[in-house]
């Protein structure tokens, strides 16, 4: 991006609309991938008036997940599935990597539990990755580690309405994206300045997110989406019952409301 520096990174992300709609929301460059970098572009997309999100899908970059934390402390955060299985798959062996692969989709396959979104249904999966993980910890016990890191981060995405689920588990769409803008970088090569590697990546990734498929939009999964933002977002408070002459204030029961 300037002359005479190694490679350098450029971040970027990408939302999705109440209505379904993928929207490539910022772009930034980066001298690094450090905390300070990624905080610095999500506090910018904040304060050009992006909400915080229910959900956000990243890979596992130690500087982007603390960032995330620490801009969007409410939102919950999946980990993308694509690559955890990747990163287990590199600690298996050839023979048994067919196994293995089958084995951890098969975790997070629910149509057989019959059971709603929501914390259950977080529980009976990750119940399954405990199975899953003690079957083959003796023999890949590296592997399992891998898997089982941040675990809650697996499942996030099982709160969510069930015809977003195999669309948001991973952020494979997003790495197609940027290979992308890879081969077109190699075509033009090296760039004047910055500003025109900022203008071309940001045209080749914006009019490729514009061919991305949407996601589904029913009553039922606005409804469900609503409930979890405010359970996310607006918790229940707890309101202290008003005194009266009658009713000293040594009780102390309180009442709940959902905000």
């Amino acid at each position: 991006m300037h002359p005479g520096s190694p490679a350098e990174p450029i971040l970027a992300a990408w939302g999705v609309t109440t209505a379904g709609k993928p929207v490539f929301v910022g772009l930034a460059p980066g001298v690094v991938e450090s905390t300070e970098a990624w905080a610095d572009f999500l506090t910018d997309l904040t304060d050009r008036g992006l909400a915080c999100p229910l959900l956000v899908i990243s890979d596992g970059a130690r500087g982007l997940i603390a960032a995330i934390e620490q801009v969007f402390p409410t939102a919950l955060r999946q980990r993308c599935l694509i690559q955890r299985l990747r990163n287990v798959l590199a600690k298996i062996p050839a023979g048994m990597q067919a196994e293995i692969r089958d084995g951890y989709w098969a975790c997070f396959d629910t149509e057989d539990l019959k059971t709603e979104p929501g914390p259950r249904l977080v529980e009976l999966v990750d119940a399954r990755l405990t199975a899953f993980a003690t079957r083959y910890t003796t023999t890949y016990p590296a592997a399992m580690k891998i898997m089982l890191t941040e675990r809650e981060g697996l499942t996030a995405y099982l709160r969510f309405p069930p015809e977003h689920h195999h669309r948001i588990r991973h952020s494979n769409f997003i790495e197609r994206t940027f290979g992308e803008t890879r081969r077109r970088a190699k075509v033009i090569g090296r760039f004047p300045g910055e500003t025109s590697c900022n203008s071309i990546a940001w045209a080749v990734l914006d009019r490729a997110s514009r061919g991305w498929r949407g996601l589904t939009m029913t009553p039922a999964g606005l409804r469900q989406l609503q409930d979890l933002r405010r359970s996310l977002l607006q918790p229940p408070r707890q309101l202290w019952p008003q005194h009266t002459p009658d009713f000293a204030s040594s009780t102390t029961e309180t009442v709940s409301a959902t905000a």
